[in-house]
């Protein structure tokens, strides 16, 4: 399994691109025990942020599919986990970035989502995953807010 997670934050970073991660590695981040095999971002969609997310992903990766909401794009030489960009916003980007949390990992600023965005996303994905997530990331960081 694809392991470098960090590569791809990285690359954002360097080219600037606006970005929150979500989903399982956020959930990992926030200090809740999970396992997953991919990167899960919100990206800024304004034309000049979208098309750089894109030519940033694509100078290592490759589409490979579109589902309802997110834009998916593998790394052909099978280092880096798959990374599943959102096509639409899920809720108002503005008030995500700017309530992100950033963490510095090995060099890298990585903005995660805030535990309570974090928690609304999982609940509206509704899937028995992310309501469990919802569940845990509820129980282990009880009454803080954004």
């Amino acid at each position: 399994m694809p392991t470098d997670f960090l590569s791809v934050l990285r690359a954002f970073q360097d080219a600037q691109v606006r970005y929150v991660l979500v989903g399982g590695l956020a959930v990992l981040l926030h200090g809740v025990d999970r396992l997953t095999a991919d990167i899960d971002l919100i990206v800024d969609l304004a034309p000049e942020q979208a098309s750089r997310a894109i030519e940033t992903l694509l100078a290592g990766y490759r589409p490979v599919y579109r589902l309802m909401r997110a834009l998916g794009f593998w790394d052909p030489q099978n280092r880096c986990p798959t990374v599943d960009v959102f096509a639409e916003y899920p809720m108002d980007f503005e008030k995500l970035f700017s309530a992100a949390v950033l963490m510095p990992l090995s060099g890298t600023n990585v903005r995660v989502a805030s535990i309570h965005h974090l928690i609304e996303l999982k609940r509206a994905a509704g899937r028995p995953r992310d309501l469990e997530d919802a569940a845990r990331l509820s129980q282990m960081h009880e009454g803080k807010g954004p």
